[in-house]
């Protein structure tokens, strides 16, 4: 039977992730910070404009170079185009179901909500600033949690001053919102 009829599983969905990328929560909306979306769908066009036409060309000209078994550049370029597909199917899908939280709208700015950037100190008196972001745009190196994560998840809600317990490997932790502010997407 052709691949054309038969039902796609439910799992599909999740083959399409990159490696390291979270699935969604089940049920969960896409929500990411204007920036974030931004920054996604240049990604998404450099791939469709830049990178996948490249791809193809070294692929067309090594397929025309003969015996395709030992062919390096033909090989890579298969290989490299199909990580390239995928990323373009999870960007798409993605951008399609993300729902663009904009921090202006937000009224309630003595609470912690998603793109909230927030200064606390834990138990040992290390101050460190998150920013609360979507999954997809999360950028540990630069102090961007998702908003699944289980510091996001505990400081949602909590107000400047609070103590909240946070889950880590070493167990939980108190930790004290130190200052909250919702500042325009940095990038």
């Amino acid at each position: 039977m052709s691949k054309a009829f038969t039902k796609e599983s439910d799992s599909d969905a999740e083959e399409d992730l990159p490696e390291g990328a979270a699935p969604l929560p089940r049920g969960a909306k896409n929500y990411m910070t204007p920036a974030g979306y931004k920054r996604l769908q240049g990604e998404l066009q450099n791939l469709l404009r830049v990178e996948r036409p490249k791809v193809v060309d070294i692929v067309s000209w090594a397929a025309g170079n003969g015996d395709r078994s030992e062919n390096g550049d033909y090989i890579y370029g298969k290989k490299r185009l199909r990580e390239i597909d995928r990323r373009i199917r999870f960007l798409t899908k993605r951008l399609e179901i993300a729902e663009i939280v904009y921090l202006e709208r937000q009224t309630n700015r003595d609470q912690i909500f998603f793109g909230a950037t927030v200064t606390f100190e834990n138990h040992r008196g290390e101050e460190k600033t998150i920013r609360i972001v979507g999954i997809d745009e999360a950028r540990i190196e630069r102090g961007e949690v998702s908003w699944v994560s289980p510091i996001a998840r505990a400081l949602l809600k909590a107000e400047e001053g609070d103590v909240v317990k946070v889950q880590t490997p070493t167990g939980p932790e108190e930790i004290e919102v130190i200052e909250i502010a919702y500042r325009d997407d940095e990038d």
